[in-house]
Parts: structure tokens; sequence; C-alpha cells
């Protein structure tokens, strides 16, 4: 069979597999399996496949998933994260959008820890969106900044999400994580900027109200010490890899540690906070390991088949410019965003596209696009999770009109990647 049927058939099934709301490593797993038994015959095939699944879970690389979740677990569950948060609110006083900014502070804590930009939006919906409309708020800024704060969960570290795509496309998982902050940081001082100063220009959008703000001498004890030592494991953690002092598994348990270290410092470090942390780690991490596992398998079987190849070879010899190429392969992943949640875009698109990014001269750690296609109407999937999530009366078109503010400030720093890549290769080439 040729490669682009084959290409077709695999992602026919892969379609039609994820819409029985089966979950995404079974899902994977099936594809993997009748793949093997079709191309690497019965009994042989199923065995390539266990042992191919063993030596990718043993990837030292991948114990960095695990300890960031651990870090990330331990800080949300002690209330360590919250409180961070809440001094920074002291700070924001009566700053045009306050709500606003702290929405996407926590959307961006929250899915940095769950990896999941679904599950932060649902969350944050339910918790934040009520008490926003509480003071005021109006949809566009009860509801945008949530959405937008998925987008930031994927590109500043440490980021469960960013370790998952070095793991698939088998690229520096330090680089990719370094490589997110600028971009990062970029997007969510835009994302502020808008807010600060469309509220400030509609005032009826945000309305200001009264806050308490504790006195300067209050805010700076506090933030010394609640917001320094939790900046500082976080900035240690990527330092360490930075000054490749240690690999990103190794900054990975310290940065557990060290959040381990300061809940106890706190009072906070107890058998339920140990317990309930392990629980939550285990359960997001073994989801990503066997999505993983999966995705290993899957990308030597679309190998074998002649795919990766034979579509790198066609890509190759197409006569358009490269970049064209590259903003082709874009425009897909955003269509993908309206199906699938971020992990399954990877699942199914690394394997085919970055060997043709390789191909055309790129440095895959630039290759950052995935978040902006689940917040695109019509059918971006995040859109929906927030429709569910908020109070009764909001609408799509809510929900919609919300999300295209940030959408427009995530395609300004999308094209400024695209226009000036060492934005998010000048820092990994430090390394």
């Amino acid at each position: 069979m040729d490669w682009p049927l084959l290409l077709l058939t695999f992602f026919s099934v892969i379609v039609v597999l994820l819409m029985t709301g089966l979950p995404i490593a079974f899902v994977f797993m099936l594809v993997t399996a009748g793949g093997a038994l079709t191309l690497w015959g019965g009994g042989p095939g199923m065995e390539l496949v266990v042992l191919n699944m063993q030596t990718a879970l043993s990837t030292f690389t991948l114990l960095a998933i695990v300890e960031f979740t651990l870090m990330g677990m331990v800080i949300f569950h002690s209330g360590m994260g919250t409180t961070m948060l809440r001094v920074l609110g002291d700070w924001l006083g009566s700053v045009p959008g306050r709500l606003s900014i702290l929405g996407i502070a926590f959307a961006t804590l929250f899915a940095t820890m769950s990896g999941s930009s679904l599950a932060s939006s649902t969350v944050m919906a339910t918790v934040l969106t009520p008490e926003m409309e509480k003071q005021g708020y109006k949809k566009p800024m009860s509801l945008g900044p949530i959405l937008g704060g998925g987008g930031l969960a994927m590109m500043i570290p440490p980021s469960g999400l960013a370790i998952i795509l070095a793991a698939i496309a088998k690229i520096s998982v330090a680089k990719i994580l370094i490589g997110g902050a600028i971009p990062g940081l970029m997007l969510a001082a835009l994302y502020m900027i808008y807010i600060v100063t469309r509220a400030a220009i509609q005032k009826d959008l945000a309305p200001a109200y009264a806050v308490e703000r504790p006195p300067m001498a209050r805010r700076v004890v506090d933030t010394l010490l609640y917001v320094v030592p939790l900046s500082l494991i976080v900035f240690l953690t990527l330092g360490l890899i930075f000054l490749g002092v240690a690999t990103p598994s190794q900054s990975a348990v310290t940065g557990a540690l060290g959040a381990f270290i300061l809940a106890g410092l706190y009072g906070k470090l107890d058998w339920n906070l140990v317990l309930v942390s392990l629980r939550g780690t285990v359960r997001v991490s073994t989801m990503i390991l066997m999505i993983f596992a999966s995705s290993a398998t899957f990308s030597q079987i679309m190998a074998f088949a002649g795919i990766t190849r034979g579509l790198s070879g066609f890509v190759a010899g197409l006569d358009v410019a490269p970049i064209l190429i590259i903003i082709g392969m874009m425009i897909v992943v955003f269509i993908l965003g309206m199906i699938m949640e971020v992990v399954t875009i990877f699942m199914v698109t690394i394997p085919i596209f970055m060997p043709v990014v390789t191909a055309l001269g790129y440095d895959p750690v630039w290759f950052l696009n995935a978040e902006m296609a689940l917040t695109s109407p019509p059918f971006g999937t995040s859109l929906f999770a927030v429709k569910a999530a908020a109070p009764p009366d909001t609408t799509m078109r809510d929900v919609y009109v919300s999300a295209l503010p940030f959408l427009a400030c995530d395609l300004v720093v999308l094209v400024l990647l695209i226009a000036f890549p060492a934005i998010a290769l000048w820092l990994p080439n430090l390394l």
C-alpha cells in the first residue's frame, strides 16, 4: 500500500476512535497494535510493540515529567500557589482589570500543574468566573483570561506539556523548556497590557471596586515570605538546567524536594498532603507515560511504512518557500485543535511534521505552536469546556467574543516567532 493511502488510513482510524470517547492513550495503543499486526506480522509484531514500549518508558528524560508534576501537586494542594497569587493580588490593588490579571495567573499555574488546558479552563471557569461577575466584570474580562491562561501553560516553564512535546519529538528537553520562556513572558505581558488598556478605556467591562490593601510593610513581608521562596524554587530549577549543572530530570527532582521542604517550613506538610500529591502525580503521570509509550511505537510504525520518509521527500521537493510549508503545518494544527486536545495533536502531528521541519532546515525547538487551536472559534475544545463550566447565562457567543482578543495576542507573538525565530532560540543556544 502506498504511503499516502496508509497515512489516510491511520488518520481516519484515529479520528473515528477519538469520536467514540475512548481515552487518548487507548486510541493510540489500538492503532499501534493494528499497525503492528498488519505491517510487522502477528505475534512477532506484538512482541516488538511490547519491547518498544518498554524501551520508550526506560528513557531517563521521562523522570522530569513525574517530578515536575509532583512539584506542582505539592504547591497546589498545600495552598502555597494560592497564597502567592493572593499576595501578588495585594500589590495590584485597584489596577484596571485586577481580577482578570489574577485569572490569567491562576489559569497558568493550574494548567502548568495539570498538563491539560481543558482541565484548567473547566476548573478556573467554575472557581473564578462567579467571583468576577459578582464584582461586575463582563464576559470578555471574565472568560477571556481563563482561555488565554491555557496557552501560557504550554510555554512558561516548568511545563509538563513542553516535556511531552520534547519526549515525543526526541528533541532536547532542556532546550524546549528554556526556549518557551521568552515567548511565554511576551505573551503574558501582551495579555496584561490588553487587559489593563481595555479595562481603562471601557470601565464598565471591569468596574473598579474597593480592595482592602494591606500596608506597604505587610506587603513587603508577605512577598518575602510567600512569593520569593516559591519563585526561587522555579528559578533554581530552571537555573540548574541553564547553567548546565543538572539535567532536566535532576533539576525536576530538586524542584520537587524543594516544594516538600517549603511546605514543611510553612507547616503544611502532613500525610494527607503527601498522599493527595502522590495520587495526583500517579494519575497524571500514568496517563502521560501511556501516551508516550504508544507514541514511540506509533512513530516507528509510521517510519517502517515509509510514511515519514515519503512525506518528508514530498514536502522537501515542493517548489515553494520553506516558510510557507511551516505556515501550512501550523494551519493544520490550528484545525486539529478544534476536535482534539493538545497531547492528541502532538501524537498525530509530531511523527509526521518533525522530520519535515528538520529536513527544511528549521530548529524544531522553535516549532512551538499548539495551544491557539484550542481557543479558536467555532469548534475549539476549550471554548466548550468553559461554556459548560461558566454561569448558566453564558452563551457560546459570549465565549467566542471573549476568546478573540486573546487569540489576536497569540497571533501577534506567533508572527513574531515566525519572523524572528531567535526569540525562541536565543536562550536555548546559550546552553
